[in-house]
């Protein structure tokens, strides 16, 4: 979800105004990927990086994700979405926030609609760091080690990999997001910062993506019609 610093210095405001218009955008990429019948909606709200904002910043960042957890608990959990949070590692986070993020996982977690994973403090590389950590640590040998295995020691580890990555802002990088797990990902870069991202814009990604030949390192089917 990128860009919100630029919408807000387009606009001649802080950084933190852009923050917070992009809550908007949120909800409705929420609403418009559940009615579209997504399964896995998967949302990148502040890297391990993310960190190395000023701290004003960062501490506006924390309030305003407290404060948008509180007030779209009931919504999220009327709407039968399953919410869950990868990373809230680091011990900078104020203690009030991670038990805010307990108590929606907990509050929805026998919801049996659409999941969504908020990663907070979250990093590809440190989530495979820990999953040979914790494949070291249960006596699993090198030559046991596959990556079936070695996925069953991610975060979540029934998450299913990502089908499709939607980076806001025209912005075309992966930034440390589940590493593992978008390696045979579909990208859509659009334009558009996030602010302004509604379900018109994220309806035209998941077009995109359903036009895409997903061959996952094969060769098309042959048809009839075929003779080479």
């Amino acid at each position: 979800m990128d860009g919100n610093g630029r919408w807000a210095q387009r606009r001649s405001l802080p950084r933190t105004a852009g923050h917070r218009a992009a809550e908007t955008a949120v909800i409705d990429v929420i609403e418009a990927a559940r009615t579209a019948g997504v399964e896995w909606l998967s949302l990148y709200a502040f890297s391990t990086e993310n960190w190395n904002r000023p701290g004003s910043e960062v501490e506006f960042l924390m309030r305003l994700v407290r404060r948008v957890v509180r007030k779209h608990a009931p919504l999220l959990l009327a709407r039968g979405i399953r919410c869950r949070f990868l990373g809230v590692e680091d011990p900078r986070i104020p203690r009030e926030l991670a038990r805010d993020f307990d108590d929606l996982a907990a509050l929805t977690a026998d919801n049996r609609g659409m999941t969504m994973t908020v990663a907070f403090d979250h990093g590809g590389r440190r989530d495979i760091v820990e999953a040979a950590r914790s494949l070291i640590r249960s006596g699993t040998s090198a030559d046991e080690v596959t990556e079936r295995l070695f996925a069953g020691h991610l975060p979540f580890p029934d998450t299913p990999d990502v089908d499709l990555v939607i980076r806001t802002s025209g912005e075309q990088r992966i930034s440390n997001f589940m590493l593992w797990q978008v390696a045979y990902a579909e990208w859509v870069f659009p334009e558009v910062l996030w602010p302004d991202f509604r379900a018109p814009d994220f309806l035209a990604c998941l077009h995109a993506y359903r036009r895409r030949d997903r061959r996952f390192g094969g060769v098309p089917a042959r048809t009839k019609g075929d003779r080479s």
